[in-house]
């Protein structure tokens, strides 16, 4: 049987524009992950890792105007919003080779013997090592920042950890490229092309995530996809740790006074966020809690005539094009629900942008409404008009875990009068990364950011974007009693690499 052939497909027109390879047969799966598993060596000396994510970056860079162009025709996110991804994910490879270089990820701890404690401590020594090959599933919606070069492979090879990644099947053609164009980087330093595999189809990705080999894996996609992965993972023969984000609603609480002092603003912030990328940002505000009332009414205004200006936009594929359209019809025809702008078919290849309202008391109880509680990918979010605060609690006591979530205040408010203190405590639980007067599309990559919430949001506590992504590919191993000649280098009690490092209970910089 001839293996299945792997389309690139333009989701403006679902036309088919190249065949760019064919789908890994379980052999071909093998060879990848083995051949990642030889290149270890070469990313043991961090020098030579920095460089390489330092390279990679360059090499992307000076492709950039080709890169460009064959995502925009996979994906029709359009080469402004391309570019600047490009540009993010180049930061981020950039970044990683610093905090490579650095070292304090390796969480140096050397503890001289102590007789004199209790009980007696030996002499120990405490760093972390890499786990091994990471199987990483690149993401729809992000061609460049979550998927061949993004943030689960950069911190991955930072970590010292070789890649199989597994290609979205929306941006195949961009996918080759990419991974041509690190492979090059790699060669730059010695780097065998292994230490980068990349294998395209379903079947794929399960052979993969049950390879033997496979120490870790990194998954950006839907709840179903990433969970039957998780369970994969927990049902090898060794299981494997899974860091997936899946899916998340990203509340938004706009308080009564928030709405009287700057209703008008909050609404077109609301339009701007919801629909930005045409709404398949995986941190799109999707259930929005808006008081009753004259205030209230004043944002849903606004949002309206917001909403109403956008115009019609191309998802990533005609799949989610039509579970789109599907999914706000669904969600339109339930009882008292009401669609102020109404989202849907913009034509045979676009979505239009809009919103549905709904009583805060219909979701506060478990029922028909629950599917207001789950994300749609689109351009689309969910007002729930609340009575009093307690219909507020009602609701966010039924949300699932998610990646962020938002309270919009006012200005005694923001100054620690009134009911923000008690709305941020309320909130904190669900999120991971919890926001005061902003919104929550546009990730920062940056020391202090947490992207990943409780589940679904993520499948672990950790966070896909900022340097302590690296974390998730490493483990901690303690020598007790190693004579300091065959210690490794990094625990030595000279400390000949200058690592920052606590010692006998001082910390070093």
């Amino acid at each position: 049987m001839a293996a299945a052939p792997v389309w690139s497909v333009d989701p403006r027109t679902g036309k088919q524009r190249e065949q760019v390879a064919v789908e890994a047969t379980a052999q071909e799966v093998d060879a990848a992950v083995r051949a990642a598993h030889a290149a270890r060596d070469a990313l043991a000396d961090r020098a030579v890792r920095a460089a390489f994510l330092r390279s990679a970056a360059d090499e992307l860079k000076a492709a950039e105007s080709t890169l460009v162009e064959v995502a925009d025709a996979e994906t029709a996110l359009g080469p402004v919003r391309l570019t600047g991804e490009l540009a993010r994910t180049c930061y981020q490879l950039r970044a990683f080779a610093d905090i490579v270089d650095e070292g304090e990820y390796l969480g140096v701890v050397v503890n001289h013997p102590d007789d004199t404690a209790t009980p007696p401590i030996p002499d120990l020594r405490r760093y972390k090592v890499p786990l091994g090959v990471v199987a990483v599933y690149s993401a729809s919606n992000f061609p460049f920042a979550f998927s061949v070069p993004g943030g689960d492979t950069a911190s991955a090879l930072a970590a010292g950890c070789p890649v199989v990644v597994k290609a979205h099947p929306d941006h195949p053609a961009l996918s080759e490229l990419v991974a041509k164009v690190l492979r090059r980087a790699a060669a730059r330093h010695g780097i065998p092309d292994g230490v980068l595999g990349l294998v395209h189809g379903f079947e794929a990705g399960v052979e993969l995530i049950k390879h033997p080999l496979v120490a870790a894996a990194g998954f950006t996609g839907s709840v179903r996809g990433g969970r039957a992965l998780f369970d994969a993972a927990a049902a090898r023969p060794v299981p494997i740790p899974f860091h997936g984000e899946l899916g998340s609603l990203n509340p938004v609480v706009v308080t009564e006074a928030a709405a009287v002092e700057r209703a008008e603003a909050i609404g077109a912030g609301l339009a701007g966020s919801m629909t930005l990328g045409v709404g398949q940002f995986c941190v799109k505000p999707g259930l929005v809690l808006v008081p009753a009332g004259d205030a209230g009414d004043g944002l849903v205004k606004s949002l309206t005539d917001a909403v109403s200006a956008t115009d019609a936009g191309v998802l990533l594929d005609h799949r989610m094009r039509d579970n789109f359209v599907a999914g706000v019809a669904e969600r339109a025809a339930l009882p008292d629900v009401d669609s102020p702008v109404t989202p849907g078919s913009g034509g045979e290849h676009t979505v239009s942008a809009g919103f549905l309202t709904v009583p805060a008391a219909r979701l506060a109880a478990e029922g028909e409404h629950d599917l207001l509680l789950e994300e749609c990918f689109g351009p689309v979010t969910v007002v729930a008009r609340y009575q009093d605060e307690g219909e507020v609690r009602g609701v966010l006591s039924r949300l699932p875990g998610n990646l962020t979530a938002t309270v919009q205040l006012s200005a005694e408010e923001v100054a620690g009068e009134g009911a923000g203190t008690a709305l941020l405590a309320e909130v904190t639980p669900l999120a991971g990364r919890v926001l005061v007067n902003g919104w929550p599309t546009g990730v920062a990559v940056a020391a202090a950011q947490q992207h990943g919430g409780p589940y679904p949001a993520t499948t672990s506590t950790s966070t896909s974007v900022g340097g302590t992504a690296i974390e998730r590919w490493l483990r901690p191993v303690a020598y007790q009693g190693v004579p300091e000649a065959l210690l490794p280098v990094e625990l030595r009690d000279d400390n000949p690499l200058g690592l920052p490092r606590r010692f006998n209970g001082v910390l070093e910089r």
